[in-house]
């Protein structure tokens, strides 16, 4: 791998954060909102419930969404969600702690006090603290923003630690990949490909980027530099899995490669048909390959026999996200929809829950919080990343960009990383309390 040295520079690390400056409010306040009922709140954090209170056989009232709610085996009722068909499939406890109460997980419609400027965004808002909208790059009391990096001169379309390194590496479709020194902050290489990068992402000291007609494999701990030939067009998605390296492609073609570690190398060992559209998206889970398409469906692949075993057709548009969460499987796609599969008896995955969103969704990713709770981030096309506790799907905060996220990469000590359509990735950190501050 052949990489041009850039000139260091300082980055200034900042921290932004809103909210009051008071403390944080009583969550132990067991009133329900007025305003929220009447679906005009627009406070947040609100310091009153926005949930109903259920009654205790003595006609007491306890609290409907707390910490029992945040867990995927939380204690309670099981209902079903009104998007599925209420005579088949597994019950479900996915959304059930949501504000608005409705067995369908809907959600009252929200007041844009959220809305972020769009001139403190291009940096020329005259209004400054006076200004009416949010001069933030995010809306939570649990994540700061530690710093942006800078470099990329189009969209961040993938985000890499490999195992044993000290270096942060990200691709983008200006065609190249950055080296970050993770201590310091600064791009300290630059690795130009001649082609846009659709895709990357590491498996221990590997890190294999997709390009179009290939993909590139570098380890670096060895400095072993591959190509691996046989896609037709761009690489979109990858993913590792009982030894082999999965690509999807522009022709709708899953590309399997064995590693052999003798020789420290890969070999090709299947190409997998089906898709009809190009594949954008995969995750392997529980010997299991699903890839998302195009073609609006989502495929599972046995990777025992490397066949397809069956066909998830709920989507109404492209898949664009698929991630794999204990035993459940979540899609996202620009139907607006985030979908929540759970395997039946017979071994046939179904439809749980159904979370919709106003926009389409175009990245999912999930980590645990400061306090180990679950947590999804959904990235929209309307240029931001909802934050939602699991299985709840209560929301849990808002990231703001100036262009559509695209990826999403956790990393350790509670940092995660996000990169935009202007080529800007952000470092973000989960906070080890949840203190609002001025």
């Amino acid at each position: 791998m052949d990489i041009e040295a850039v000139e260091r520079y300082g980055n200034r690390r900042i921290q932004h954060r809103i909210g009051s400056s008071q403390a944080a409010p009583d969550r132990g306040n067991s009133k329900v909102c007025f305003h929220w009922r009447a679906g005009r709140c627009t406070r947040f954090p609100c310091p009153f419930l926005h949930s109903e209170l259920p009654q205790h056989s003595d006609g007491g009232a306890k609290r409907a969404a707390g910490s029992d709610e945040r867990g995927f085996r939380s204690q309670g009722l099981v209902w079903r969600n009104s998007n599925t068909n209420g005579n088949s499939g597994p019950p479900s406890r996915w959304g059930k702690g949501r504000g608005g109460g409705a067995a369908g997980g809907i959600r009252p419609q929200r007041k844009a006090l959220d809305k972020i400027c769009n001139y403190f965004i291009s940096g020329t808002c005259s209004y400054g603290e006076g200004c009416k909208y949010l001069h933030s790059w995010f809306l939570s009391d649990s994540i700061s923003l530690l710093t942006p990096l800078n470099g990329h001169q189009k969209d961040v379309t993938g985000i890499a630690l490999p195992t044993g390194s000290d270096k942060l590496y990200t691709g983008s479709k200006d065609e190249t990949v950055r080296v970050w020194d993770c201590q310091t902050g600064q791009c300290i290489g630059v690795v130009n490909l001649g082609g846009e990068v659709g895709c990357m992402i590491s498996e221990g000291p590997w890190i294999f980027v997709g390009v179009p007609n290939a993909i590139k494999a570098w380890n670096t701990q060895t400095a072993t530099d591959l190509s691996l030939s046989g896609p037709t067009g761009q690489v979109y998605a990858m993913s590792v899995g009982n030894e082999m390296l999965f690509a999807g492609t522009q022709d709708g073609r899953i590309l399997a490669w064995r590693f052999r570690a003798v020789g420290d190398c890969f070999e090709p060992a299947a190409s997998l048909v089906g898709h009809r559209l190009p594949v954008v998206s995969m995750v392997v889970g529980a010997m299991r390959l699903y890839s998302g398409s195009m073609d609006h469906t989502v495929r599972v692949w046995d990777l025992s026999t490397l066949q397809c075993i069956q066909t998830l057709t709920d989507h109404t548009a492209v898949v664009m996200s698929v991630l794999c969460w204990d035993q459940f499987l979540l899609s996202c796609s620009l139907d607006m929809t985030i979908k929540v599969w759970v395997a039946t008896e017979s071994g046939n995955l179904e439809v749980t829950y159904t979370h919709q969103e106003e926009h389409g969704v175009l990245a999912l990713c999930g980590m645990h919080d400061a306090q180990a709770k679950p947590v999804l981030f959904c990235s929209c096309n309307d240029n931001t990343v909802r934050l939602y506790d699991l299985p709840s799907f209560n929301e849990r905060g808002k990231i703001f960009a100036k262009e559509e996220v695209r990826a999403i990469q956790i990393g350790p000590g509670g940092l995660f990383f996000t990169g935009d359509g202007t080529g800007e990735l952000k470092v973000w950190k989960w906070l080890t309390s949840e203190v609002p501050a001025a």
